[in-house]
């Protein structure tokens, strides 16, 4: 059964509406494993499940993890796929680096089923704030105040090559309450990307967005802190805007404002 759900509200904005294209295939059946490395051309990401992995990455032991709750699909803009490239995109949908490059706290391991098996975080980036002041303009108010932050693990290995960037993204508390995850913090972490990245404000990309469900199961059950997941997957292909789709008045508008105290009114 597939169906499509238009003018999908997220469920976890209480404060703002969004329209989206929303697919929810059937994945009701259980994975089983598929002995072939071989895959399809043009994949555009492998549930981990079929091949040994899991859909929860791993934090201190193997009974506990937090949810990879989005995915950027193999489809994207080969540039997204990159790593340079993804830190750059993330920057231009309000996430960054760690404060300072420093990090502190454990890595989390995942297994995206691809052959590679447990392996450290590939990424670990957080909101950004006001960017354009300094030093409080990157991520060191999200590592002091708290806020959305993901770790991200690419599904490259010989099994399954797809490309894609699998997300464990969630909201969290400040500094000091040690980031913990706030109530429904996994949900509402998710979403804010997702509305981030579907925004049409974003003047070099474009997001679609398919939301799956099957992946992973409701509830608080194997989730750290117990904090309950809705079992939902935001699937995201990321795309270059054409030079026709930029709005060159938004560039006109930033010098203005720039201007604007200077000029004798």
């Amino acid at each position: 059964m597939r169906f499509v759900i238009a003018a999908f509200l997220l469920p976890s904005l209480a404060t703002s509406a969004l329209a989206l294209d929303v697919v929810f295939p059937d994945c009701d059946a259980p994975p089983t494993l598929d002995p072939s490395p071989r895959l399809p051309e043009h994949v555009s990401w492998v549930d981990p499940r079929l091949r040994g992995g899991r859909m929860l990455d791993v934090v201190g032991s193997l009974r506990t993890g937090e949810p990879l709750n989005v995915i950027i699909s193999g489809q994207s803009h080969p540039d997204v796929l990159s790593h340079v490239g993804f830190i750059a995109y993330a920057r231009t949908i309000g996430f960054s680096n760690e404060c300072l490059g420093l990090h502190m706290g454990l890595v989390q391991l995942a297994d995206l089923g691809d052959g590679i098996g447990l392996r450290g975080e590939q990424l670990l980036v957080r909101q950004t704030f006001r960017r354009h002041i300094p030093f409080w303009g990157t991520t060191c108010w999200e590592s002091f105040a708290g806020g959305n932050h993901f770790r991200a693990w690419k599904q490259n290995g010989t099994l399954a090559n797809t490309g894609a960037w699998f997300l464990a993204v969630s909201a969290e508390e400040s500094g000091s309450k040690h980031h913990a995850i706030i109530p429904d913090g996994y949900n509402i972490g998710r979403d804010l990307l997702v509305s981030r990245a579907v925004a049409e404000d974003n003047e070099e990309w474009k997001a679609t967005v398919d939301w799956v469900q099957g992946l992973m199961e409701p509830g608080s059950k194997g989730i750290n802190h117990r904090i309950p997941v809705d079992g939902l997957v935001a699937v995201l292909t990321v795309r270059k805007r054409n030079e026709d789709e930029k709005k060159p008045w938004r560039s006109l508008w930033t010098l203005l404002r720039f201007l604007l105290p200077f000029l004798p009114l």
